[in-house]
């Protein structure tokens, strides 16, 4: 049986986050979802420039996002990142993102990411060894 891992982060809902009625911009749950996935690969060794520093990029190839209500200036927001195991050579982030004063779910969504080879873009077509041994440590596979 697979196992996920999850991070939480908890922060605020920043003025610049917010239309003229005081409500979140559609857009920036999107930013909330990479303020999640930075915070995860910080707590367990998988950022950005890891992978970079590996001779890979990894772009985002599908975000989904529901939206079931909205946030306020000034509001608090949890953001949970889970990563979820699947078929190589890709990764795959599920989030929960909560009002933290309430406990109520805002936005639920995913982002699937694949390997490209930092120096030409090309896919790869299977996961990196360092990928590998970072899900075996964290038993993942």
């Amino acid at each position: 049986m697979q196992k996920n891992l999850t991070h939480t982060i908890e922060q605020e809902v920043r003025f610049s986050e917010v239309d003229s009625l005081g409500i979140v911009w559609h857009g920036h749950y999107v930013r909330y979802f990479e303020d999640g996935r930075e915070a995860f690969g910080k707590k367990y060794n998988l950022a950005y420039l890891d992978f970079y520093s590996q001779g890979y990029v990894v772009p985002i190839v599908n975000i989904q996002c529901d939206y079931k209500r909205f946030l306020r200036y000034g509001d608090r927001i949890i953001i949970e990142t889970t990563y979820e195991p699947c078929g190589p050579p890709k990764i795959n982030f599920k989030y929960r993102l909560l009002n933290a004063a309430t406990g109520e779910v805002i936005v639920t969504g995913s982002t699937l990411q694949v390997f490209l080879s930092k120096d030409n873009l090309v896919l790869q077509l299977a996961n990196p060894q360092f990928f590998e041994d970072w899900k075996t440590k964290y038993d993942l596979v």
